[in-house]
C-alpha cells in the first residue's frame, strides 16, 4: 500500500490531496514501486533555497527537490520512499512538480539521462 502525506499549504493552485496521491502513485508505479510512504511538502522560497544550498550547493530557490530515503524494503512498517519538497511560488505547474519529484525518488535523473525522465514525465501528465 502506498501512503502519501501532504504537508503544508500549496495555495489555491495546489491539487487536492487525492490528486497528489494519484500523481505520486502513477509516477512510482512506472518504476514498479507500489508500497511505501512519501511525504510531499509545500514550502516557501526561503526554505527551499536553504535546502537547495545545503544539498545541492546552489544558493537559490528552486521549484522542487526530492530526497530519497530507502532503496530497499524496510523490515518494520512501510518503506520510507522519501520526501518531495515543492515551492509553489517557484513552480509553474504543481502537478508537473509532483510527478517530477516522484520520478526522482525512483532513481531517475534528467541531468544524467538522455531525456527519458522528462519524456516519461510528459507521458504520465497526459494520463
Amino acid at each position: 500500500m502506498l501512503e502519501v502525506e501532504v504537508i503544508g499549504d500549496g495555495g489555491p493552485e495546489a491539487p487536492p490531496a487525492e490528486e497528489v496521491e494519484r500523481l505520486v502513485a502513477l509516477a512510482l508505479a512506472s518504476a514498479g514501486v507500489e508500497d511505501g510512504h512519501v511525504a510531499v511538502e509545500y514550502v516557501g522560497a526561503e526554505r527551499i533555497a536553504q535546502l537547495n544550498e545545503a544539498h545541492r550547493g546552489k544558493a537559490r530557490a528552486t521549484d522542487v527537490l526530492s530526497f530519497p530515503i530507502d532503496e530497499a524494503d524496510a523490515a518494520f512498517g512501510p518503506r520510507e520512499l522519501g520526501d518531495i519538497v515543492i515551492c509553489p511560488p517557484q513552480t509553474e505547474d504543481l502537478r508537473e512538480a509532483i510527478v517530477h519529484g516522484a520520478l526522482h525518488l525512483t532513481g531517475m535523473d534528467h541531468e544524467t539521462d538522455d531525456g527519458e525522465m522528462l519524456a516519461l514525465q510528459a507521458e504520465l501528465l497526459r494520463r
